[in-house]
């Protein structure tokens, strides 16, 4: 697996490589310190995998990661947004943004190098500090509005068995 990191601390992308190349099936191709450079890195090397940072100066990672995903000769490109800050709006914006993962620097190194193999894959990723609070989302934008009636699916009931129930039913024979 190609990767290329775009992060803005050299010691941060320097302590990546050394943890994603401990396993001969991961290759870093590229690095950079900025999103427009890692853009230009990306359009060159073609990597499967890109980690990007969040918060850099200059062209940000989520900008980045939306032009990255825009381009059509990227399409096989997975950005895995990587970050200190477990922070809700850049986790939904890195979602909106089309980022295939996203995950905190606390990570462990093999869950990382894991992480990367899952997103080369063509699977999505989330930091499991970070699940539940997409979870929470989800159910909130799924739930039906306040003093709506609730969905049959929803109650459990479907229209089928709501039918059966205003039926008689016979009792089954007794065994003595």
């Amino acid at each position: 697996m190609r990767v290329v990191l775009v992060d803005d601390q050299h010691l941060v992308r320097a302590g990546l490589r050394g943890l994603l190349e401990r396993d001969p099936d991961i290759a870093v191709v590229g690095e950079a310190g900025d999103g427009a450079t890692g853009l230009a890195v990306v359009r060159t090397e073609r990597p499967d995998v890109v980690l990007m940072d969040v918060r850099m100066p200059g062209t940000d990672g989520l900008r980045a990661t939306r032009e990255i995903l825009a381009d059509p000769a990227l399409r096989r490109v997975r950005v895995v947004m990587l970050t200190t800050f477990d922070d809700d709006e850049y986790l939904f914006e890195a979602i909106r943004a089309g980022a295939a993962g996203f995950l905190l620097k606390d990570t462990r190194p093999d869950a990382l190098r894991d992480a990367v193999r899952t997103v080369a894959g063509g699977d999505a990723l989330l930091s499991p500090a970070v699940t539940h609070r997409v979870l929470a989302a989800a159910a909130r934008a799924a739930a039906p509005p306040t003093g709506s009636p609730a969905s049959p699916r929803a109650s459990g009931t479907s229209s089928r068995r709501s039918a059966a129930a205003g039926r008689t039913r016979r009792s089954a024979p007794r065994c003595t």
